[in-house]
Order: C-alpha cells, then sequence, then structure tokens
C-alpha cells in the first residue's frame, strides 16, 4: 500500500505542476498564442480531473473495502471531520491573506471565501490570486456526499456479487454528469461547471478504480499494458488539445464539444492513473520514477502548492507592472516556482501536518463500568 500511495503522491506532484504551468502560460499569454505548444499547454487543466479522480479513489476505498472484504467502515462525522482538518486551514490561511491583500469584499463576501461558499454565487468576481480555488467546493461537496454515496452501494451490493454490483452502481454516477452538461449548455447556466454533478463522472472514475484495487488487489494486465495505457493517455491527450474539445480560451464550448471534453478528460485520467493503482509493482520504472522520495514528497506539499501559486503569481505580476497576458514567462515560471515551493514547504509542515496530527488524535476509551456487586441473598422465609 506504501509504494502504490507513493507513486499516487507522484501522480498528484505531476498534476499540481499541470496546474501552476496552465495559470504560468495563462498569466504571461503563451497559452493564448498559436501553434500546437500553446494548444497542449492550454489542457492542463486535465489536472482537475485527475485530482478528482484520486480523491474518489482514495477516499472511497475504506468503503469499497468494508463491503467487498467486510472490514469496519469509516465513521462518517470522524471522516468529514478528518476531511475538514485536511483542506480547511490552509485554505483558510492562504486565503485570508490573499483576501486581505487584494479581496476589497464585506463581510459577507469573506464569509463566502472562508466557508468554500463561492461557487455558488455566480456572477460575483473572483479575487486576484484566487481563480484557482474553484475546484475546493466541488472537492468539499463530494466529501460530503460520498458517506450516503457509500451507504446507497453498499446497500445495493448486498444483492449479489459485491464488487461487480458496486461497479454497476458505481457506472451509473456519469450519467449525472452527462445530465448537467446538457442541462448547463441547453439553458445557458455556465455556472453548473462550478458543482459537483458536473464533475461527478471524475469521482466515480476513483470510486470505480477503488472497487477494482480491492478485488483484483493487482493486475497483471494492467502491469503488462502499463506502457500502452500512458503512450495511449499522451495520444488521447493530443485529441484533447485540439477544437474538438472546445476553444482554449473562456469562451463557452458548445453541448457537443463539452461531452467530447469531458469524456476524453476522463479517459486521459484513468488511463494515467491505472498503472499506479491498479498495478503497483513498486520495481517498475514508472513506480520508481514517480515513487521516488523526491517526487513523493512533492506529492505530500501539492496541496500546498496548489493553494499558493495563484497568489504568488499574482503578486509578481503586480510587482513587475506586467499588462495582462503579457508577462515574461521564464521569468514568471522560475521565480513563481521558488516562492511557491518555499513557501508550500513552511505550511506543509506548520499547518497541514499539525492538522493531520491531530485529525488523527482518538478520545481515549470510556473507563468500563464498575463491576456491581451481587445483590444480597434474600433472606430466608
Amino acid at each position: 500500500m506504501k509504494n502504490r500511495d507513493a507513486a499516487l503522491d507522484g501522480v498528484r506532484a505531476c498534476a499540481a505542476l499541470g496546474v501552476w504551468l496552465l495559470h504560468v502560460g495563462s498569466n504571461t499569454g503563451v497559452m493564448y498564442r498559436e501553434g500546437m505548444y500553446a494548444w497542449l499547454m492550454a489542457r492542463l487543466g486535465i489536472a482537475v480531473p485527475i485530482f478528482f479522480l484520486l480523491s474518489g479513489l482514495l477516499l472511497y476505498r475504506p468503503w469499497a473495502r468494508a463491503a467487498i472484504e467486510g472490514t469496519e467502515r469509516p465513521r462518517p462525522v470522524t471522516y468529514l471531520w478528518r476531511r475538514v482538518l485536511r483542506v480547511m486551514p490552509v485554505y483558510w490561511l492562504v486565503t485570508a491573506l490573499t483576501l486581505w491583500a487584494w479581496g476589497g469584499l464585506d463581510w459577507a463576501g469573506w464569509v463566502k471565501w472562508l466557508l468554500l461558499l463561492q461557487n455558488y454565487f455566480p456572477g460575483e468576481p473572483t479575487p486576484d490570486g484566487l481563480y484557482q480555488m474553484w475546484t475546493l467546493p466541488i472537492e468539499m461537496a463530494f466529501y460530503v456526499a460520498l458517506p450516503l454515496l457509500a451507504w446507497a452501494l453498499d446497500r445495493w451490493a448486498r444483492g449479489g456479487n459485491r464488487p461487480v454490483r458496486l461497479l454497476t452502481g458505481i457506472g451509473l454516477l456519469p450519467l449525472v454528469s452527462v445530465a448537467s452538461i446538457v442541462v448547463a449548455r441547453l439553458t445557458d447556466r455556465p455556472e453548473f461547471g462550478l458543482w459537483l454533478p458536473y464533475h461527478l463522472v471524475f469521482f466515480a472514475c476513483g470510486m470505480a478504480m477503488a472497487v477494482l484495487s480491492v478485488w483484483l488487489k493487482e493486475s497483471r494486465a494492467i502491469d503488462a499494458l502499463a506502457p500502452q495505457l500512458l503512450v495511449l493517455a499522451f495520444l488521447l491527450y493530443a485529441v484533447l488539445s485540439t477544437g474538438l474539445a472546445g476553444p482554449r480560451t473562456l469562451t463557452l464550448p458548445t453541448l457537443g464539444e463539452s461531452l467530447v471534453r469531458v469524456s476524453l478528460e476522463a479517459a486521459v485520467a484513468v488511463l494515467l492513473v491505472a498503472p499506479f493503482a491498479l498495478a503497483p509493482r513498486a520495481d517498475s520504472l514508472r513506480h520508481r520514477v514517480l515513487g521516488n522520495p523526491v517526487v513523493a514528497y512533492f506529492g505530500r506539499i501539492s496541496y500546498s502548492f496548489f493553494l499558493w501559486h495563484a497568489p504568488v503569481i499574482t503578486l509578481q505580476l503586480k510587482l513587475t507592472g506586467a499588462q495582462p497576458f503579457q508577462g515574461d514567462f521564464p521569468t514568471v515560471a522560475v521565480l513563481s516556482f521558488i516562492v511557491t515551493l518555499l513557501l508550500s514547504v513552511g505550511s506543509y509542515h506548520l499547518v497541514e501536518v499539525t492538522a493531520l496530527r491531530l485529525s488523527r488524535r482518538r478520545p481515549a476509551p470510556a473507563p468500563r463500568p464498575a463491576a456491581r456487586e451481587a445483590a444480597p441473598a434474600a433472606p430466608a422465609g
């Protein structure tokens, strides 16, 4: 399990770097230039579906194991408390500092952002340096929904072959995303793209992978086909980086383009993660690369890196007076990476690790009640 999760930390590290590179490219205008390189950079948003898939995989896995192997199920209250401590403290730190610097919001605006409610108030401008935070309300919505989804799937799985029935139930979840995409495009409601149903397909892919990882333990077929799967992922990413998946600007795609994009993103995410989640052979080259201590460590600090990179890029552009979409790409990339990395290391060890330790504390078991003294025998009559 450690080797498997170390490699998955490496996958998370690559996704975090993808988000950072995407925002460096967009803020400096490189992403909007002509040529295939610009299109490839514009589709680095694939990192978000990868993050969502990893959440579905890692968070649902204990419930999948309980349903298949009969182990103890996670306690919803404990699980949610740990999720809050995992996500919120460092989020509050970065968001509060950024809002203080550039937010200009009233108290209601602060409340919305600090409680991850910003996605549910469409039309309000995003403060500078917080444009990456739209994914976190979606993550939190999944955290809240997961215990209910796990309960429903567990009930459904009791009627037969449990792994197969779990996969069948999970297979219905992408239909929610399809319906959300259709409604969003036909009714011109782009804010649907900021809500969980639109992205549920990615979490569902991770949940299905969790079931397979428990059921199959380690797939020899996936292990043998891992190089081909990774090559296929990059080929599909090249297709994703074309006009078939919609424009690379903030212009809304058509219904067909939206469906193509989500389908390709789901396929690429699955193909990239499957060799590490379903064939965790520690001696393979792919695991030695992404599971090595340096890359795995970056994966562990990747959440802080994700949070800090946008405020750092924003501050750098403001200090240099760069015009929108006209910054110097190499300079912004190098300086923002170094500063973000330093801040991430600090906030990981000072905030995230502290919160994780707190989340793992368990209350001391209640003392057993003292044994009652035997009642005296009734006097003989």
